[in-house]
């Protein structure tokens, strides 16, 4: 029987609200997440990052600074969690730094995308060798470069035939679908929290709306539904992702602006929630479903989890916590996974997820 590897995962999301990290031991085939911690941004730090996600002046400078300050942060949460497993620094093998995403932007012809976070940074300031960047590969081998987590979803729940998707709802929602051969299914189903995020905040000046409450309060709007709906990503075929960069306010002002009448915040909250949970039904109506296993923060959204239990039936919607992973960190645990992958010279995207012309391995290695 060989002995456990340890690997630190690191991420912040489309959130972007601060950062996850766990820690995760490998032996065989077994994975066990050992500790895990959330190193929340500064509020300086959050807008900062937000004032990037979009085109604006002195682009540059300000990207420098956040790199470096990212960076801090990572490292910070790496060694808080290191500490809480009760190993020491020499005893992580490495470090997947997903880092924080200012752009995504998986068009045909100039296809790019950017995490941010200074790697270099994270292995000075933790002494352990990290390996970050591990999206830009698979698109320059002609994919989208997300979603990363459907194999990892695969080796994490043990999970064959095709009774079961896993969807994780972040600030963007993404599915993985599991079928009766080694091949997966995955892709970016569209907006998760990321609309009822940026709405609540501008309203109630609150970071996310506690279990749907805000959105339980109002009524779907149709018409709203509809124009939302009517936006051609949803029609789109796998491979496909997206990010905040297209799913954003202004995204959603031009459908407000199309209203022959001005609505209640709440009935908006509510009509976003609405579009989350048709867009993941939607994605999902062609298959015959035993269960669908959600995670990440949409997860604890009360009202989401009841609509999307409603619009499956007779599926059976349940949280990754019964499959044995706790659903605040199953991304965290994706990138420490590729880490692992990434040490051992193997592959960490799926083809038939990203719509890579073949399997790659991922990432960039920063000594420690």
């Amino acid at each position: 029987m060989s002995e456990s590897r340890f690997f630190v995962g690191l991420i912040s999301g489309t959130s972007v609200d601060g950062v996850d990290a766990v820690v995760l031991a490998l032996r065989n085939n077994q994975l066990d997440i050992l500790a895990c911690h959330n190193e929340p941004y500064t509020e300086p730090l959050r807008l900062a990052v937000l004032s990037l996600c979009q085109p604006g002046a002195s682009e540059i400078d300000r990207l420098g600074a956040v790199d470096r300050d990212i960076a801090d942060t990572f490292a910070k949460a790496a060694l808080i969690v290191i500490d809480q497993a009760n190993l020491q620094v020499s005893d992580i093998e490495a470090i997947g730094s997903h880092g924080q995403t200012i752009r995504h932007r998986p068009s045909r012809d100039k296809s790019f995308t950017l995490q941010i976070g200074d790697p270099n940074r994270i292995a000075e300031l933790t002494g352990i060798t990290t390996i970050a960047d591990f999206r830009r590969r698979d698109i320059a081998a002609g994919g989208q470069g997300a979603p990363l987590t459907p194999a990892f979803h695969r080796v994490a729940f043990g999970i064959s035939g095709n009774a079961t998707a896993v969807v994780n709802i972040g600030g963007i929602s993404n599915i993985t679908l599991f079928d009766n051969s080694d091949s997966l299914v995955g892709f970016d189903s569209g907006p998760g929290n990321t609309l009822m995020d940026a709405w609540v905040r501008i309203h109630l000046n609150q970071a996310f709306d506690q279990s749907g409450l805000w959105a339980d309060s109002g009524q779907v709007d149709e018409y709203l539904l509809d124009r939302c709906l009517d936006d051609p990503y949803f029609s789109t075929p796998a491979p496909k992702s997206t990010g905040p960069e297209y799913f954003n306010i202004a995204w959603l002002e031009e459908r407000l602006d199309m209203l022959p009448d001005a609505i209640r915040p709440e009935d908006v909250q509510r009509t976003l929630l609405e579009l989350t949970a048709r867009s993941i039904a939607a994605a999902l109506g062609s298959e015959s479903l035993a269960q669908l296993a959600v995670c990440g923060g949409g997860a604890k959204n009360t009202a989401l989890m009841t609509r999307l239990s409603e619009l499956l039936y007779p599926s059976h919607v349940i949280t990754t916590e019964a499959l044995g992973v706790n659903p605040d960190w199953v991304e965290a645990a994706a990138f420490a996974w590729l880490a692992s992958r990434t040490v051992d010279g193997l592959p960490g995207n799926e083809p038939s997820v990203t719509g890579a012309t073949g399997y790659r391995v991922l990432g960039a290695v920063f000594r420690g």
